[in-house]
């Protein structure tokens, strides 16, 4: 007791009353993680505000043995930044950490504090006619030092990537208190591994990033939103082969939602209408877009797209968005898709992933599979089928307890999906990361040697397993043979 009593005394005379605190009404909001799934415990809030103070508290809890959580905009989906209920560690607040230390148009890069909330790069990018292209629908809280260490996807990846393929650099506070310096982005660089790599979706397991560099876009000419009604999840996966073929890199995106899903919506938000006159089993939601002086090109191209795939038999009935209003209105129905199931009741969420050509087969193969084997539930796919990542909820029966069911019948419908996923060649976490949620599934599914490397590598940069313990990376004692 009394060494954690210096050891708060000096965080307190480090960090200063805007960096440091017990007090419980202050830490209490960020120990529940975003799904209200997981709630936890800390010893305090530290909140430092810049690298060298993250690198000054990284050798104090050293000294002290004292584990560290970080924690972003605590948007996550998987309790990977909350703390368990042993109370031992402090949570580490990145959130002051919100500079955007430099923004050069020339070259499209900017270097940004891990505090930096997602909408805020888009509209600094935006104010020099640039574009950050990532999004998703926690941008408003969502910052960059999550996003880096979860590899964020989004609704933008089937044109450029996950969050991995923005991030030119990376500095980084390292275990043992040390700061990897690796900001200046370098288009060729063989000096051995490439570390920033290891760093991004560690879930601050190896290391708390503290700033990035990452690219921008040109920004957009113009935009064309479609909205297209579908017989089948089979029709949205030749859809999308013919739009790939028909307009090319102007396909920015490409989501599928069941008819289910949208009655959710529409019962969800009172002021929301279905953009069809008929109903349709499934719908794509597809967005193209031209760069500055390509936009009038643009209404052609989606002409040309649905009136080709209309001729082929790949689809119902389209719309298009008339102006950026209703652009926005129908990209909303596909935002509320997971606030509009919480409010129906308990489900199982799975962020999986399979290879693309195989998605429209899982979905329509695996989903009354697992209606037969748990009487009652509803399966529910929609999302990012352009790049084979679909967020697959098991809906609860209409009887079931909020918390018990998960708790009890909701883990071994997951177990279930989990195994299948892997049966069909895929992962258990396409873009949220591994967390605690998943972490003993990992272990359980995971393959030997990639977590032997884990292992190794977590052992090798955090000896005494002060980052974020429990985290991502499991245990060798807790895997099984697969």
């Amino acid at each position: 007791m009394a060494d954690m009593q210096t050891f708060f005394a000096r965080a307190a005379a480090m960090l200063g009353p805007k960096g440091f605190t017990q007090d419980p009404d202050v830490i209490e909001p960020w120990l529940t993680d975003w799904r209200g799934r997981y709630t936890g415990r800390a010893l305090a809030l530290a909140s430092p505000g810049s690298t060298r103070d993250v690198a000054k508290l990284v050798q104090l809890c050293g000294e002290f043995g004292v584990p560290i959580v970080p924690q972003g905009g605590n948007t996550g989906m998987c309790g990977g930044a909350t703390p368990d209920d042993t109370g031992s560690a402090i949570l580490l607040s990145l959130r002051r950490m919100d500079a955007i230390r430099s923004l050069d148009p020339d070259a499209r890069q900017v270097v940004c504090e891990a505090g930096v909330i997602l909408q805020t790069l888009h509209e600094a990018a935006a104010a020099e006619g640039l574009r950050f292209p990532l999004t998703l629908g926690g941008k408003g809280s969502a910052t960059i030092g999550g996003l880096i260490s979860t590899n964020a996807g989004g609704t933008q990846v089937l044109r450029h990537g996950t969050m991995r393929a923005q991030v030119l650099g990376i500095e980084a506070v390292m275990p043992d208190g040390n700061v990897f310096e690796g900001l200046v982005p370098l288009k060729k660089d063989n000096r051995g591994f490439d570390l920033k790599q290891l760093l991004i979706g560690s879930e601050g397991t190896l290391g708390i990033i503290t700033a990035a560099s990452l690219q921008l876009q040109p920004a957009i000419g113009g935009r064309r939103v479609l909205w297209i009604g579908l017989k089948s999840i089979q029709q949205a996966r030749q859809l999308l082969l013919h739009a790939q073929s028909s307009v090319g890199d102007a396909l920015e995106g490409f989501e599928v939602v069941p008819r289910h899903s949208l009655e959710a919506v529409l019962d969800y938000l009172p002021e929301a209408r279905d953009p069809l006159q008929n109903s349709h089993p499934w719908y794509a939601l597809v967005e193209l877009v031209a760069t500055a002086g390509m936009g009038d090109a643009l209404d052609a191209r989606a002409e040309g797209l649905l009136e080709g795939a209309y001729h082929d038999g790949l689809l119902e009935d389209a719309t298009i968005a008339a102006n950026e209003t209703q652009a926005e209105e129908l990209w909303l129905l596909r935002d509320s898709i997971a606030p509009a199931e919480r409010a129906i009741g308990p489900a199982m969420q799975h962020d999986i992933s399979v290879p693309v050509a195989k998605m429209a087969d899982f979905v329509e193969l695996v989903s009354p599979e697992m209606e037969r084997r748990f009487p009652g539930t509803r399966a529910v796919a929609f999302g990012h089928l352009g790049d084979g990542n679909v967020h697959f909820h098991i809906l609860a029966p209409d009887n079931a307890i909020r918390g018990e069911w998960e708790e009890n019948e909701g883990k071994a419908i997951s177990a279930v999906v989990h195994d299948l996923v892997t049966e069909w060649g895929g992962s258990i976490s396409a873009e949220h990361g591994i967390g605690q949620m998943k972490r003993d599934e990992l272990a359980r599914l995971g393959h030997p040697a990639s977590l032997a490397m884990m292992r190794s590598v977590k052992q090798a940069l955090d000896p005494q397993g002060l980052f974020n313990p429990g985290k991502l990376v499991p245990l060798a004692r807790e895997s099984t043979s697969p």
